[in-house]
């Protein structure tokens, strides 16, 4: 295997990754982690798995993980939440928006609380989250990552407001990559089948699914975690893009 470039390059820096606590979240802290980064792990229903992994990554570094709580669908938590970051590192290198509400709202059911919390987690509070950080990631020359989704470009069915949510989180990412450059690199990740969701899923429609993935299986957590660590330590000429991790489902679906 090739060692990267700049394999040393995430020491000591500061990573804020919200809804990390489980799930593909834990694994980007994990990955990050392991690869020299000092992660700020956020929570909000999650208390008990974020203090969890906290502990574990403290274990094998001392003083390189905290956790901090926060309802991403109220504005009045977004800037309380960087500056007690702040307030505990000094720094901030990195932004991942991870956490994401995700479930369907079929065409005469759609509520206004759903569109709220859909829009709200997976488009608002990215960029409120954006806003509170910008001093501190100048600072640093720093990164941010959103996680968006290979259904921010082609609907899924019975999902309009989560996919119209996620399609201006890409959006938004390119318009940050061009406001924001050149002090900060912004770019996007779009998984596609890389957990069932956790109310579950039919086997018959997991394997409709999987027919239509050309390698022919889910991804895995790790494999999103490894297309944020090359965006953040190995991609220094990379900003406004969003990289599809579906397995090529993408191409021929």
């Amino acid at each position: 295997m090739v060692e990267p470039k700049n394999k040393d390059a995430l020491e000591g820096c500061w990573v804020l990754i919200t809804g990390a606590a489980k799930r593909i979240g834990a694994a980007i802290a994990t990955v990050l982690h392991g690869a020299g980064a000092n992660v700020a792990i956020h929570y909000f229903a999650s208390a008990e798995a974020a203090d969890a992994l906290a502990t574990r990554l403290n274990t094998e570094r001392s003083d390189s993980a905290l956790t901090v709580h926060g309802n991403l669908r109220k504005m009045a938590d977004l800037e309380p939440m960087i500056k007690e970051v702040i307030a505990q590192t000094g720094r901030l290198n990195a932004l991942i928006n991870n956490a994401s509400s995700f479930y369907p709202t079929p065409l005469g059911t759609i509520t206004e609380e759903q569109w709220d919390d859909l829009v709200g987690s997976n488009l608002k509070a990215p960029l409120f989250l954006c806003q509170a950080a910008l001093p501190y990631l100048r600072e640093t020359s720093g990164v941010i990552i959103n996680i968006v989704d290979v259904h921010s470009q082609r609907p899924l069915k019975n999902y309009s407001v989560y996919g119209a949510a996620k399609a201006g989180l890409g959006m938004l990412t390119r318009a940050l990559a061009k406001d924001l450059s050149p002090e900060i690199r912004v770019n996007g990740i779009s998984p596609g089948a890389i957990l069932w969701p956790e109310s579950g899923m039919p086997e018959r429609i997991q394997d409709k699914i999987i027919e239509q993935i050309p390698l022919k299986r889910a991804g895995e957590p790790e494999d999103i975690a490894a297309a944020v660590l090359f965006l953040m330590r190995d991609a220094p000429y990379i900003t406004g893009q969003i990289l599809k991790v579906d397995g090529g489902r993408s191409i021929g679906w």
